[in-house]
């Protein structure tokens, strides 16, 4: 069964993610917040029915982590333009999180020769906590909250090399290392 649903949910954030540049690259703000919003639903949803209605399958898997590729590579680039001020305050916890993000999917590209679907629980968490913690900077100014989800990011990298690492082959929708070492690959 083709799974119609789930997987149309991931290819709209895909497709969203040049509209964020566009919004960012002629200053719109506001209209990039509300994609933003729209594309971070779609993502929550996606899985969300997919796993309800028993449609996991690995396609959607690779959509959904491609959903997540462009958005995550996205936003960094849509948040320079729109706030400059912001990001050149906090460079350091931008680069972190975006190294953070790209080093885990190297390291899987480098072993499999295919960008891992982890999909890990740590992962899950981080996303939502960066989610609020990006929104919470650029409406308010106030970066605590992204400095820390900088840094569960960082933790959530350090997993997924170390899940990397340990399998034999690509998986995906891995829970999380304990998991993987619990119950090794097939």
């Amino acid at each position: 069964m083709i799974n119609i649903l789930p997987n149309t949910l991931s290819l709209a954030r895909i497709a969203i993610a040049p509209l964020l540049l566009w919004c960012a690259w002629h200053g719109k703000p506001n209209c990039f917040l509300g994609l933003l919003v729209v594309s971070l639903l779609t993502d929550v949803f996606d899985g969300w029915v997919a796993r309800k209605f028993n449609l996991c399958s690995p396609l959607g898997a690779r959509l959904d982590s491609l959903g997540d590729m462009f958005t995550y590579l996205v936003v960094p680039i849509c948040a320079w333009w729109l706030w400059p001020t912001l990001i050149k305050a906090e460079w350091c916890y931008v680069w972190l999180t975006v190294m953070a993000y790209l080093l885990p999917l190297l390291i899987a590209f480098i072993k499999f020769r295919c960008l891992p679907s982890y999909h890990s629980y740590a992962a899950k968490a981080a996303a939502v906590l960066m989610s609020v913690a990006v929104f919470v900077w650029f409406l308010t100014e106030h970066s605590g909250l992204f400095r820390l989800a900088a840094l569960v990011q960082g933790l959530v990298a350090i997993e997924h090399v170390l899940i990397t690492l340990h399998l034999p082959q690509p998986l995906s929708n891995v829970k999380s290392l304990w998991h993987v070492c619990k119950n090794p690959a097939p």
